[in-house]
């Protein structure tokens, strides 16, 4: 199975992309393949909503997305990994989302399994509410086949107390992954 990881995080070595890796070496655990795009060091342009692509086709930008978007279509599944920023993902993964407008229909078609992987600093169920209601909808809009969440609460930096559990929970739902 190919594996396409969409990171959000300007931090590389920040929790989301810690539990990122982890992911990543479980699903090479059970022998598939992972391709990775770090979204805040690529060059991409938000949506500006003009509808040249008429969702099917190339955008006006000429940036990084075209590679990203053609992985998208070729690949089984898709993972994001996003700290909260405001209750809601990095504005660097986000942009990259909302390019997703320009591959629509071909992306709710291909039914893909997910993955979203979420680090929060706060430890209160109120920071995650509604970056967990928005992953459902996209994951309604997009036809996707979730394989699970990980809703990292209170893991605002690496070493923190629940960063072990965290990383062995990234892990094993990558070792699941069929």
């Amino acid at each position: 199975m190919r594996i396409l990881v969409l990171t959000g995080s300007p931090h590389r070595r920040g929790t989301s992309n810690t539990l990122a890796d982890e992911f990543i070496k479980g699903v090479q655990a059970s022998g598939h393949e992972v391709i990775r795009f770090d979204t805040p060091f690529l060059n991409i342009h938000p949506c500006i909503g003009c509808d040249r692509c008429g969702m099917n086709g190339p955008c006006v930008f000429n940036d990084d997305m075209p590679k990203i978007l053609d992985m998208i279509l070729d690949s089984d599944m898709i993972v994001f990994a996003t700290p909260i920023y405001y209750f809601g993902f990095s504005s660097q993964i986000k942009a990259a989302i909302d390019r997703f407008y320009s591959r629509n229909g071909r992306i709710q078609s291909k039914h893909l399994k997910s993955a979203f992987i979420v680090t929060a600093w706060n430890n209160d169920n109120q920071v995650m509410r509604s970056i967990d209601k928005h992953i459902d909808i996209l994951i309604d809009y997009l036809n996707l086949d979730n394989l699970g969440k990980i809703l990292a609460k209170g893991y605002g930096y690496v070493g923190a107390r629940l960063e072990d559990e965290y990383k062995k929970e990234a892990y094993e739902l990558g070792r699941s992954v069929r």
